[in-house]
């Protein structure tokens, strides 16, 4: 599997919050949802625009751009515009450090 790349302290993404990271030059958005933590590519699969900065309700990121929504527990794509998933990245926490990895790859 590909290095783990360190997100943020639990302490610094609490619930509801996002942090997104470079992994392997790829934009990986990083959500806290409910205490657990998820991870998507940071990229709409309508037109290609980022997704975090859009509005986070329950499960779903809205895209700012056009408002298709995804689901960041599975990177389903839920609405039109868009018709394809995004891609879910593993997340753990080590020793009080959320990270992510790029597993396509290995």
């Amino acid at each position: 599997m590909s290095d783990w790349v360190n997100v943020a302290s639990e302490s610094e993404l609490s619930d509801g919050q996002r942090r997104v990271v470079d992994v392997d030059d790829v934009m990986v958005a990083v959500f806290n949802h409910g205490g657990e933590y998820y991870a998507i590519e940071d990229v709409c699969t309508h037109d290609g625009g980022e997704l975090a900065s859009g509005d986070l309700e329950g499960d779903e990121i809205i895209c700012p751009r056009h408002g298709a929504r995804f689901c960041i527990r599975n990177g389903e794509a839920l609405t039109a515009p868009a018709y394809e998933d995004v891609h879910c990245f593993p997340v753990r926490v080590d020793n009080g450090t959320v990270q992510v990895c790029d597993d396509r790859f290995d």
